[in-house]
């Protein structure tokens, strides 16, 4: 099926949009304003401020790949408003089916590492158990829905958080 043109362009900006949105502003607005990210002086001899960048990098480059593998696999993005079309099952998502939560939690990791907050983890922890709570109770059953035996193989094949060791190659 062809796509219509200017539409790589208009999923581009609704990609754009989401990840400004969502993962924009909870891992990066919402720590930047108020868990103290944004006073950050970086102690390159401290090790634990290297640890956090890396993370942080390792995070936003992972999430710059889901949502890359979202639009050209799936032609969808990010938002639950607009998700991918085809059940997205390539580059990370081969070995752990939620990369995009632990990319975000990557980045707040690091976060947490730069500012040494409490409270900021504390942030991650309510995070990490509200999207838990949504996956487990939308998302996966949107998609068994959906997508029907090929999301359950995949599923049961598949970690939701614990990444495989090899990669999934599909099959039932």
């Amino acid at each position: 099926m062809s796509e219509r043109p200017g539409g790589g362009v208009r999923l581009a900006l609704r990609s754009l949009l989401w990840v400004i949105l969502l993962p924009g502003l909870l891992a990066g607005y919402l720590p930047w304003r108020y868990f103290g990210v944004g006073s950050v002086v970086l102690a390159f001899g401290n090790p634990l401020h290297w640890a956090g960048c890396l993370a942080i990098a390792a995070g936003v480059v992972l999430l710059g790949a889901c949502v890359w593998e979202f639009a050209r696999t799936g032609r969808g993005t990010l938002s639950p408003v607009d998700p991918p079309r085809v059940l997205v099952v390539r580059g990370l998502y081969q070995y752990v089916r939620n990369p995009m939560y632990l990319s975000v939690t990557l980045i707040i990791l690091g976060e947490v590492l730069l500012t040494g907050s409490r409270a900021l983890l504390g942030y991650w922890v309510v995070w990490f158990a509200a999207v838990n709570a949504f996956v487990i109770g939308f998302e996966e059953p949107t998609l068994r829905r959906q997508f029907g035996e090929t999301y359950r193989h995949y599923a049961d094949s598949v970690g939701r958080w614990i990444p495989r060791s090899r990669p999934y190659l599909g099959g039932g």
